[in-house]
């Protein structure tokens, strides 16, 4: 199995999400149920109902934040320089030009801001690659080659 990574911005969100979903989520969910069940037959009360899936949306949820904090690796700065690792920025070109990414566990992988996964193809062709290297990644438009134009840390 993979390692899975987060930053240190990533586990901060993560512990706020699990504190909001523990205190102020929670509460709201047990206030629906109780005013719910004070309307009466519960069989046929869509509102009791509706509160109930979101008691159990929100305590899956919670499992899962608490399975994420446990089981992933907090990233540090990068300790090779020079090399790609989990937690670098790097520049690359290709025919469309020069992009930025910066490589991230699978939780906060978000390729719209730049930032792609250790796990994803792209991500992974980039690992332990040095500048001036070219890598060529399959992707659904076919193959794209890369260089690495420069590693920012």
């Amino acid at each position: 199995m993979t390692k899975t990574y987060l930053t240190e911005e990533g586990l901060k969100k993560l512990k706020e999400e699990l504190k909001f979903l523990k205190t102020d989520k929670a509460l709201k969910i047990a206030k629906r149920i109780k005013e719910a069940k004070e309307l009466g037959d519960l069989s046929e009360n869509a509102e009791y109902a509706a509160a109930k899936e979101a008691k159990a949306e929100t305590e899956s949820r919670i499992s899962e934040i608490e399975k994420i904090i446990k089981e992933s690796t907090t990233i540090e700065e990068p300790k090779k320089i020079g090399v790609v690792q989990v937690g670098s920025t790097i520049e690359v070109e290709n025919s469309a030009g020069v992009h930025k990414f910066t490589i991230v566990g699978r939780n906060e992988a978000n390729p719209l801001s730049g930032k792609i996964s250790n796990e994803s193809p792209l991500g992974a062709a980039f690992l332990g690659r040095q500048i001036n290297n070219t890598v060529e990644v399959k992707t659904p438009k076919g193959a794209a080659t890369y260089k690495i134009i420069r590693i920012l840390n």
